[in-house]
This record gives C-alpha cells, structure tokens and sequence, in this order.
C-alpha cells in the first residue's frame, strides 16, 4: 500500500518506518527541512533502539522516503496518517493547531477516495473537527479514522511490530477494511484489532495512559507512607505484585513520571472533564502527587546537609526521563537539577543518550560528562536519576575514591540497602530506610 506519514517525531517516524518494513511504500513529510534533509543524510532527529537501522534499511531498498511535498505525498497516497505533536496549552489542554494543519494540507490536496488517520494523542472529538476541516476544502470522498498509537520510548519499534492490541475507531466499513488490511502482518499471532467508534478510540488512548500514571502515583505515595511506618515499598511491591489481579508492572517508586505523554494527556483528560463540567478528582490527585514526588530526593538531600547547598557539587547519573531514550521532555532530573541549581550546588551530569537533549535546557549551567565516572571527580555525592542498566552494577571501590564522601542519593532504587551498607556508602532512596 502506499502511505503518506505528516510528522517526522517518535510516533510519525517509528510508524512510517514499521510500515515500510512489512513492504509498504511510505512517505514521511515534515514542514521542517533541516528535519528532512537530516533523514536524507541518514541522521536521525531522535534516539530509538533500533530505529536507526530499519530506516537505513527501508530507504536503501526503496521503500521510505522523507520529504516536505505535502502535496505529492497525500496524492499519491491511499491512507494519510497524521503524527503531529499536540503540546500542551497553558490550561492543560490539547494544541490541535498542527493537527488542523495537516488536516488542511490534506483536504487542499485530496484527489480521490483516502484513509485520513488520527495516530496523534488527541482529545475527544477531534475525528470530528478534522473531518470538518478536510470537509470545508473538497468535495472528494474520504473517511477519517482514530487509530492511537501505544508505543514506549525506549520500546517504540518493538512495540509497533508486536502490538498487544490495534485500536481502530472507524465508522466506515471500507476504511475499517483498508486499516485491517494495512495491519494485518502485525497480528498474525495473537494481537487481536478492536474496532470501536472514534471517540472511543481517543478516550481508549487518554484512559489507558491515565491508568499507568495512576499506578505510579499510588506507588510514590504509598512509598512516602513507607518510610513514615517503617515499612520498605520493595517488598511491598512484591507482594502486590504478586497478586494476578493487579500484575507487577507499572509498580516501581521512583522520583514521579515524565515523558512526552503521561504529563500531557493526564493534564488533558482532566481539561476535557472540565470542559464539560466534571472533575476526575483521582487524576488530579495523580497529577498532584507526581508534582510532589519531584521534590521527594531534593528534600532528602536538604534534610540531609542542613546547612545549605550553596558550594556543594553533585554527580548525576541520568537525565532522559526514562532509559533507552534521550527524550528529557517532563524529566524529573530536569526539575531536581533546576531545584539544586537554585539552592547554589552545582551540577556534573551523564547520561548515555540526552546529553545534547539537557545542554538546549541548562546550556553552560552544568558540566555535562559522556563518562558517567567522570562526573563523580570531586563531587559530594552522587544523585541517580534514570535506572540506565549500566549504572546497576558500578565499580563501588572506584565509586567512592571519586567522590569527597561515600553518599548517594538514588531516586530509582536500583541498589539494595545491604550492599550499600557492606560497600560502606550512606544511602537514600525511596520508601526505604536510610542506610
């Protein structure tokens, strides 16, 4: 089939790029040429897994193209899917405005029957408005269709190639058949396609995403609670985890959610209650306790120095919101390092992947280090910030010659409270006994 992908970010890229890998010939357009005339050259504007050698691969064999002919792409093609950013307005609401601009571009271009598919996160009702928009600039027939994407940064190719589900919200029986048809390759073992109506497909994106950030939440509190009655969140989350009714995922304290999505669209789903005169009162609860969960290690490491951070140097470990990703949208590094650099402290950070991703943040603020052991030289203590697997099992003994005093601050729990104790390091974490 011939498909034309609008947006070039995470999803527009993976999916455009998994797509061309089951034989597809796709198209990916973007408005910004640096963008394209970096994909020409083989480079690519984020970090993915694996992402870099399917695109090489795809466009060698002739089958994924990049370009900014908006025009040519959508004529060509039989399904347009739009994969544009909707960043969050100040009231928490869904920016549409690149989404209806793409919408316009294709309804401007159309020249024939096509497939318009929403693939952004997209707050109910807007198969409505961009059908309206497309409808307002042609008299051609098309049908459009919510088909919300279910990718992890760090996990984006593997999940689209091996979906757990495919959500199509189409009230058109051939666009249905066009969409089954399209992802019939990714479902040959056990996925299953659930077809429902379009508003329900947008609200299935919002609400699962809100179930996640709810797990976490919960997690985070009942971790604070932990340390208040003596209990450890570790064995805790085993045990209920252990519970098939609740599953083991999703159950890890830590220092609050980020990313490009739970931030954005639990803010949205509580804008689009608002909106229509009802408060979720558990996701503002959510979005509340995840805010407070941010500055859960800065007030460890205050409680701890007492006398003010004004001098103190710290080494960080992980700055991407996740690992596998060099995405610091909504990271809470982000927010502890701009909490500490307020206080006076002065910051080393290493991150495998979001070094150049931080420096459009902090620019010269803080030293960046590609060597994570390079960021301990002479610092008072060490903060860990993203659970990257290289930073779990670390050369201890060359640990503490690095920095002025054997402390760490660790927002991820990824060390046991024994071993920090047998290695000889004072050790704070989450829902933990300070060791």
């Amino acid at each position: 089939m011939k498909l034309c992908v609008i947006g070039t970010g995470y999803v527009g890229l993976v999916d455009g790029t998994c797509f061309a890998e089951t034989g597809n010939e796709v198209v990916c357009v973007d408005t910004n040429q640096a963008k394209i005339e970096a994909l020409l050259a083989g480079r690519l504007p984020i970090y993915e897994p694996g992402l870099d050698a399917l695109v090489k691969k795809n466009t060698e064999r002739g089958r994924l193209f990049f370009s900014t002919d908006v025009k040519n792409a959508v004529r060509n093609a039989e399904i347009c899917f739009i994969s544009v950013g909707t960043p969050p307005g100040e009231d928490g609401s869904a920016d549409l405005r690149y989404v209806l601009a793409a919408a316009r571009s294709i309804g401007e271009n159309l020249n024939g029957y096509k497939v318009i598919v929403d693939k952004s996160t997209v707050p109910v009702g807007t198969a409505d408005r961009v059908r309206e928009t497309i409808a307002a600039l042609t008299k051609q027939p098309f049908d459009v269709v919510s088909n919300p994407e279910f990718l992890k940064e760090g996990a984006a190719v593997e999940d689209f190639l091996k979906p757990d589900r495919i959500i199509i919200g189409a009230d058109s029986d051939r666009a249905f058949a066009l969409l089954e048809k399209l992802y019939a390759p990714f479902v040959r073992i056990n996925a299953a396609i659930i077809r429902m109506s379009a508003r329900s497909a947008e609200m299935t994106k919002y609400a699962a995403n809100a179930m996640l950030a709810t797990r976490i939440s919960f997690m985070n509190d009942l971790a604070n609670l932990c340390e208040l009655v003596d209990a450890d969140i570790d064995m805790v989350r085993r045990g209920l985890g252990s519970d098939s009714r609740i599953g083991k995922r999703f159950l890890f304290p830590g220092i609050g959610y980020g990313g490009s999505c739970f931030p954005k669209d639990v803010k949205a789903i509580i804008r689009t209650a608002a909106e229509n005169n009802y408060r979720l009162e558990l996701l503002q609860a959510v979005e509340n306790v995840n805010e407070r969960q941010r500055q859960a290690l800065v007030k460890k490491i205050k409680q701890h120095y007492g006398d003010g951070l004004s001098g103190k140097k710290f080494a960080v470990w992980g700055l991407a919101f996740k690992p596998q990703t060099d995405d610091v949208r909504e990271a809470p590094a982000v927010s502890i390092i701009r909490e500490l650099l307020k206080a006076g402290a002065r910051i080393s950070a290493s991150d495998p992947e979001a070094l150049e991703e931080s420096r459009k943040i902090f620019g010269e603020k803080i030293e960046y280090q590609a060597d994570n052991y390079a960021a301990l030289n002479g610092a008072d203590a060490l903060l860990i910030l993203t659970e990257w697997r290289e930073y779990r099992e670390p050369d201890f003994t060359r640990l503490k010659k690095e920095l002025k005093t054997p402390l760490i601050f660790d927002g991820r729990n990824i060390y046991s409270p024994a071993l920090m104790r047998e290695q000889g390091f004072a050790y704070y974490s989450i829902g933990r006994k300070k060791v």
